[in-house]
């Protein structure tokens, strides 16, 4: 893991929020919707590649 986060209980509220809608958008799926969004996170890592933007070191 190239980064920690950590997370205040109002972060925390408003991430398991957007984590629900995504899981709920896969018709309640939780597999699914990792997949789905290892899927989303890969293509954004491309962009950011392809715009030069360079990866956080490992802490």
């Amino acid at each position: 893991m190239d980064h920690i986060v950590r997370l205040d209980s109002r972060q925390e509220a408003a991430l398991q929020a957007v984590a629900e809608n995504f899981i709920a958008q896969h018709k309640g799926d939780p597999v699914k919707a990792l997949k789905e969004m290892i899927v989303l996170n890969g293509h954004l890592q491309e962009r950011l590649d392809a715009l030069g933007v360079p990866r956080k070191a490992a802490r």
